[in-house]
């Protein structure tokens, strides 16, 4: 993990969303350029648009997100980190909002992160009555382990992911053992990934953890079952989260919410900024995407980010005034 690198910063003269403002000497907004291909591309996104729409020098530092949390509060640096995963910190995100350290912007996931079990859509639209995990490991028949194909194969989370403690908790939970089934141990994300890219080059059944923004998504599309419970935060905390808890119960995954950051000096330079950071917010469909396209291209973040500013005028022009859109389509 890269450690966050420290800038000095300078006042700033408040500008809006006017078009012919001249570009601001003393502007400079740093931008948290988080280890993961969706927060990278709307890294990129938001410095090309915060450069060009607003005549602010926007700069990316490398980040994750506790060190960046971390930063923000304690340092008041960087000043936007784009995509926060907030569920797992929430009540110390809410504590730093409630000091004023921090301020919260958009849902820059307009329907959050998503994870659960899932199978492909060719899958469930062939086998209309499943429609939730129960519905699924009753059936050990339709989801072949290709290591034994008289058991059912549950693919898991990759080793030493938070994910891998809930999925074998669930997985004891629905008794999916005794059922038929086996949990298979994918590896690594790659693992995973190559799970379901096979079973799609060959329409064969498959079942098992995955999350969403994702470019498998964006290539492989896929149908997120129904828990058979509705999502219990105490139970989440007291056992489905807990490595080996004796006695775990079905639970389910709850919506992750994936917010923007920023620290109060944004507003202090730019109001503007601010409403775009308010308004800027994209579907998981739009992220997938875009994140295949990435994937498919071997494109970089910044290639991505002109990519998709260059070809979704549709979803970006509704995150800034028209006369900052036409701006940002002059730079591209």
């Amino acid at each position: 993990m890269k450690s966050l690198m420290t800038s000095t910063f300078l006042a700033a003269a408040l500008f809006g969303f006017a078009p012919t403002a001249s570009a601001q000497d003393n502007c400079e907004i740093t931008i948290s350029n988080m280890n993961w291909a969706s927060a990278e591309v709307m890294a990129e996104i938001d410095r090309f648009v915060i450069s060009e729409g607003f005549d602010c020098a926007a700069r990316l530092l490398p980040g994750d997100t506790m060190p960046t949390f971390a930063s923000m509060t304690e340092k008041q640096e960087p000043d936007v980190a784009p995509e926060m995963w907030v569920n797992q910190f929430r009540e110390q995100i809410d504590a730093a909002a409630e000091e004023g350290t921090i301020e919260f912007a958009a849902e820059v996931l307009s329907d959050g992160g998503e994870e659960g079990w899932w199978v492909p859509q060719y899958f469930a639209e062939a086998n209309p009555e499943i429609k939730t995990v129960g519905d699924a490991l009753a059936h050990p028949d339709l989801f072949p382990s290709r290591e034994d194909p008289n058991k059912g194969a549950v693919h898991g989370c990759p080793a030493g992911w938070g994910c891998q403690i809930t999925t074998a908790n669930l997985f004891r939970a629905y008794d999916a053992e005794d059922k038929g089934f086996v949990l298979v141990d994918t590896g690594s994300a790659a693992g995973l990934d190559g799970s379901i890219a096979r079973a799609y080059e060959n329409k064969e059944p498959w079942l098992g953890y995955y999350w969403a923004p994702t470019a498998i998504l964006g290539k492989y599309p896929m149908v997120k079952l129904a828990f058979d419970a509705e999502h219990d935060p105490e139970e989440w905390q007291r056992c489905t989260t807990v490595a080996d808890c004796p006695d775990p119960k079905i639970n389910a995954w709850t919506k992750s919410e994936v917010f923007t950051v920023v620290t109060p000096r944004v507003a202090e330079l730019s109001p503007g900024i601010v409403e775009y950071l308010e308004n800027r917010s994209w579907s998981n469909e739009t992220v997938n995407k875009l994140l295949a396209w990435k994937e498919d291209n071997q494109a970089t973040g910044e290639d991505t980010a002109l990519y998709f500013l260059e070809n979704n005028e549709s979803v970006w022009s509704d995150w800034v005034s028209p006369e900052t859109a036409e701006k940002i389509k002059a730079a591209l």
